[in-house]
């Protein structure tokens, strides 16, 4: 990713993928919580920063947020320092690795295990015949699908040293295998997971013993495990791997960080998690107030992650003010319409974006969003647009409703309104006034 100083280079600069490492000291920028939650001295990433770096047995979170607000970079941004402050830190993105629509929570605990046999092998860690047997006897046997050849390169028996690098190397590769067959090989899948379902304190135990040798080798620092991506998930599948097993998944002797869907909170069932996990929420950024009218410190600081990233002489008057408006303080909506903007112009060879091409591309995107609602609907929605912001009764409404993106929760009291776009189309249809103020 570079910066942008022509139209041609927009699409590049405001990709969605979230920021890495070495892209964050130009791109990066920090002063966004205070507009998220209303206060400078509230961070909810700070937070988990903190408790990661307590000596607490157990830390395991839930990041809550909507998809597209900036979590991943957030996450990134934390890792980065508690690396700086010797954590060894693994990101698992679950959807390259799993199928989220096929996942259940075992998936997960070898996910776990791969990640903390590389933290142990970059450590290169003493771990015990005894565990390392342990490990690959647990996963391997009985698994007529894993070639035989694959186990004897890791196979104690065949002399190499568990305190060279290649021990860890050669169970890696068969993690990489693992990682395929849960994605692709049904019955190679079922395998996997029922042997951690009948088994799962023997591989928490093992994962425990791992991550003890991984603090003794970090002086004391606990590793830190990020599962990225499982907000992504439905309802239905969210609770399928979290509900029954929120004791197994918050019980690891360091700290885990799941993403999880935001409109879950709203369900009755979500304040069991809390007896488990540490619960905490990244809002979007307010561009507007309560009461309808324009937060402009928050259109600010998006105009300036904006400009992070591009010279804003290439958005023509008030354009990047309208892109910002209707995307709501959602990035990732901003990002889309930025890019669907640039296309256009770029086609009809212009040096900058004008508002014919920003209103196409927000066409687009309302199209989008009004197709993932009904007319039943629309009586629910313009409730919250007119008056019923922070005290919502129809809760499951209220769920359907986030995880379709057509409803924003904002920060301070958490009230809600509807997309911009959603509010543009239910004006167009003479629903409500002005819904561009």
């Amino acid at each position: 990713m570079k910066y942008a100083n022509q139209i041609s280079e927009i699409i590049n600069a405001f990709s969605p993928a979230p920021l890495k490492k070495e892209q964050m000291a130009m791109f990066y920028c920090k002063d966004t919580m205070e507009y998220r939650t209303s206060d400078k001295y509230n961070s909810p990433i700070e937070d988990i920063f903190d408790s990661c770096k307590s000596t607490d047995e157990y830390s395991a979170f839930l990041l809550l947020g909507h998809r597209g607000c900036g979590k991943s970079t957030e996450l990134n941004r934390m890792s980065e320092e508690l690396a700086a402050d010797g954590y060894y830190v693994k990101t698992i993105n679950c959807s390259m690795d799993l199928d989220l629509f096929n996942i259940v929570y075992s998936d997960l605990f070898i996910l776990m295990g791969e990640a903390l046999i590389q933290i142990a092998g970059e450590l290169e860690c003493e771990i015990e015949d005894r565990v390392l047997e342990k490990l690959t006897k647990f996963l391997f046997e009985g698994t007529e699908t894993i070639l035989s050849q694959d186990l004897e390169a890791v196979s104690l028996e065949s002399g190499m040293s568990v305190e060279t690098k290649g021990i860890f190397a050669g169970i890696l590769n068969l993690f990489a295998k693992i990682k395929t067959d849960l994605k692709y090989n049904e019955e190679t899948r079922k395998e996997y997971r029922r042997k951690i379902s009948v088994r799962s304190s023997e591989w928490i135990g093992i994962l425990g013993y791992i991550g003890d040798e991984i603090a003794k080798k970090a002086e004391g620092k606990r590793p830190i495990i990020i599962f990225e991506d499982l907000d992504k998930l439905n309802p239905e599948d969210a609770w399928k791997v979290f509900y029954n097993y929120a004791a197994l998944l918050s019980g690891m002797k360091f700290p885990v960080i799941y993403t999880f869907p935001i409109g879950l909170s709203y369900d009755a069932r979500f304040s069991a998690m809390e007896s488990y996990f540490i619960t905490k929420t990244l809002p979007m950024i307010k561009i507007t107030t309560i009461e309808n009218q324009p937060f402009q410190e928050g259109i600010d600081i998006i105009r300036e992650i904006v400009r992070k990233r591009a010279d804003l002489a290439l958005f023509d008057t008030d354009v990047l003010n309208r892109l910002i408006r209707y995307t709501g303080g959602s990035l990732r909506d901003l990002f889309h319409v930025i890019n669907a903007s640039a296309k256009r112009a770029e086609r009809r060879d212009s040096e900058k974006i004008f508002m014919e091409d920003a209103n196409r591309a927000l066409e687009e995107l309302k199209t989008s969003l009004t197709r993932r609602i009904e007319e039943k609907d629309y009586q629910f929605l313009l409730n919250i647009y007119h008056e019923n912001k922070e005290r919502i009764e129809d809760k499951k409404m209220l769920l359907k409703m986030l995880q379709a993106s057509v409803v924003l929760e904002y920060n301070g009291k958490r009230w809600h309104d509807i997309h911009p776009l959603v509010a543009k189309f239910f004006e167009e249809q003479g629903m409500i006034e002005d819904a561009g103020k």
